[in-house]
């Protein structure tokens, strides 16, 4: 079978048992960085003895896991093998999801052994509501505003990672897809040494970050107030704005930002109203 296994986010000391019976048993590792996994082993004191009872260490990063999934996959048919990355969850935004896919294809059993992850750890801390959310992975690195533009109305809370060079940028295109007023929490270093959780508002904390940071970072943002206004309403208000001699979609897309209705039935309905 395949085994995912979380290894720490920071905090060696979030190892589970079962990880580190898992290291000093494995035949196989299949690892985001080979001598971070040795490197954790050692740390560990997972201990191997001579070379014959050493894993065979296999490379599965972000360059070669499409290639190598079919590999992973063969060895899995008869042998356990062991996917580590080098912080969290494997297939959490690190490598792991074409292996498992490859993996579900071939009718190969797939596991995983829980453990720490930024995701969970940074919206449990937060504050914010935790009973719906949606993890949005790392921030692109161009045209931010357009990109976040479709998550402007998210009711649920979202969780976002990004690169410390890049956060006081970052929460300002934020502030301007989501509005300045917007409730987030930046989450740095989690379960290290230097541990951050700076609550506030996104123009608030880019100010407050604005002299950069350091570490790992996660953005955890309040989601959008329900819509309340209702459809009726809102066809109303596109009419008017055609009428004013604003264009269709124009008038669409501007009443959908103010209310939080969907943009496409606000446009079906307004074509209906005109006939």
């Amino acid at each position: 079978m395949i085994i995912l296994a979380a290894t720490p986010i920071g905090n060696l000391g979030d190892a589970s048992r079962r990880l580190i019976e898992a290291l000093g048993n494995a035949e196989v590792i299949a690892a985001e960085d080979t001598r971070t996994a040795v490197q954790l082993m050692r740390a560990l004191g997972v201990e191997r003895g001579g070379a014959e009872n050493r894993p065979r260490l296999i490379a599965l990063h972000e360059h070669n896991e499409a290639e190598k999934a079919a590999e992973i996959v063969a060895l899995a048919a008869s042998v356990d093998v062991l996917v580590l990355t080098d912080a969290g969850m494997p297939a959490v935004s690190d490598p792991g999801f074409p292996l498992v896919a490859a993996a579900a294809a071939a009718d190969v059993t797939v596991t995983a052994i829980p453990g720490p992850s930024a995701v969970l750890t940074a919206l449990a801390v937060s504050g914010l509501p935790t009973d719906r959310f949606t993890f949005e992975g790392f921030l692109p690195r161009r045209s931010r505003v357009a990109a976040l533009a479709p998550l402007a109305r998210e009711e649920r809370t979202m969780v976002f990672f990004e690169s410390p060079h890049r956060l006081a940028e970052s929460l300002a295109d934020l502030a301007t897809a989501f509005g300045a007023d917007r409730r987030a929490v930046v989450c740095r270093e989690l379960t290290k040494l230097h541990e951050e959780v700076a609550r506030g508002t996104l123009v608030s904390l880019a100010e407050r970050f604005a002299a950069g940071a350091r570490g790992e970072i996660a953005i955890v943002v309040e989601g959008a107030a329900p819509a309340t206004a209702s459809l009726d309403d809102g066809v109303a208000q596109v009419v008017a704005l055609v009428a004013a001699g604003s264009r269709l979609k124009e008038a669409t897309a501007e009443v959908a930002e103010e209310t939080g209705l969907s943009r496409r039935d606000l446009y079906e309905a307004a074509l209906v109203a005109r006939r």
